[in-house]
């Protein structure tokens, strides 16, 4: 009876989901067109780090609790399904066309951040430390990061106000706007929510590690809402809203989910991740780069590319999960 109301909250998340998505992607879109400043500014801030908010809430939740692997876990597997899985399935439906902006400062300040990320874990190696451990001090480096891309964002924004007769008219007035952006969030980061946590259940009553629970269904549900709005965004052409959300939420991922919670509660030490979780965080960044060098669009090969590489990596994590 446990599994069937489980299946049924599942049901009422994605509802909530895919509803908040399409709100949202309409707020957003009316409300950059109201202030006159690119989509893409709104997808790197208010949508990326709305559509961030599930991840913070479960890591802050998690290491509260002390499970670092739940942690770990829902950052790398976020930002691996926010490349491989999201931008292919967008780019299956619709090939993506990428502002050269992007291609030349966003993307690389990504793949530097999740080279650091890198780096600071692997003190092993490194450094001939006793543990691969995760410091304050670590964490705070990601913080000021993330006050680097802010201030790409300042710089941005002031550079957006000499190209204000570019922008489109605004589909609803400023206070629906924001109204259907904070509705939209609240449904897509409750959706998400339930998703997680009757996933959660339910695979902890099949028998799964938390370290594949992580990387797989904590880190897909709370995906879910970069999911439902990147697919939005992909099938309304809204491509500068649906890069700058997975680029931004990635940042945000790296620098404020897993580094916030870390300085509040202090080092961590993961614990039963492998070489090829790392590989596949950094990777999946530099893949994403490599595909936009050729051209200024995301193609449906290259799309196809990022999902059967997805598919390649989870199937390895499910083939281990059994085994």
């Amino acid at each position: 009876m446990e599994i069937f109301l489980q299946i049924l909250i599942l049901i009422i998340g994605f509802a909530l989901l895919i509803k908040g998505a399409n709100w949202l992607i309409s707020g957003a879109s009316s409300v950059a067109s109201n202030f006159k400043i690119s989509k893409q500014l709104i997808g790197l801030t208010i949508v990326a780090i709305g559509t961030g908010a599930p991840e913070l809430a479960v890591s802050i939740s998690s290491l509260a609790a002390g499970n670092t692997d739940m942690l770990i876990g829902n950052v790398m597997g976020s930002n691996i399904i926010n490349i491989l899985l999201l931008i292919g399935i967008a780019a299956l439906i619709k090939p993506i066309r990428i502002k050269k902006n992007t291609i030349a400062k966003e993307l690389p300040l990504l793949l530097l951040i999740s080279t650091a990320l890198v780096v600071l874990f692997l003190d092993m190696n490194i450094t001939g430390a006793t543990n691969n451990d995760f410091s304050r001090s670590d964490a705070i480096i990601c913080i000021l990061f993330f006050a680097i891309f802010i201030y790409y964002i300042i710089q941005m924004t002031r550079k957006n106000r000499k190209s204000r007769n570019e922008v489109a008219k605004p589909q609803y007035k400023l206070g629906k706007s924001f109204l259907l952006v904070l509705i939209g969030l609240i449904g897509a980061v409750g959706g998400s929510q339930l998703v997680v946590n009757s996933a959660s259940t339910i695979a902890a009553a099949i028998g799964i590690s938390d370290r594949i629970i992580a990387l797989s269904v904590v880190a897909l549900g709370t995906s879910l809402p970069e999911l439902i709005t990147t697919v939005t965004a992909a099938r309304r052409n809204e491509h500068e809203l649906l890069v700058g959300n997975i680029v931004g939420s990635n940042i945000f991922n790296i620098c404020i989910v897993l580094g916030l919670p870390v300085v509040i509660f202090g080092t961590i030490t993961p614990e039963s991740f492998e070489i090829i979780d790392i590989a596949m965080l950094i990777g999946s960044a530099v893949i994403l780069w490599l595909v936009t060098l050729t051209s200024s669009k995301i193609t449906r090969k290259e799309g196809a590319l990022m999902l059967l590489i997805f598919a390649i990596y989870y199937s390895y994590l499910v083939y281990g999960a059994l085994a």
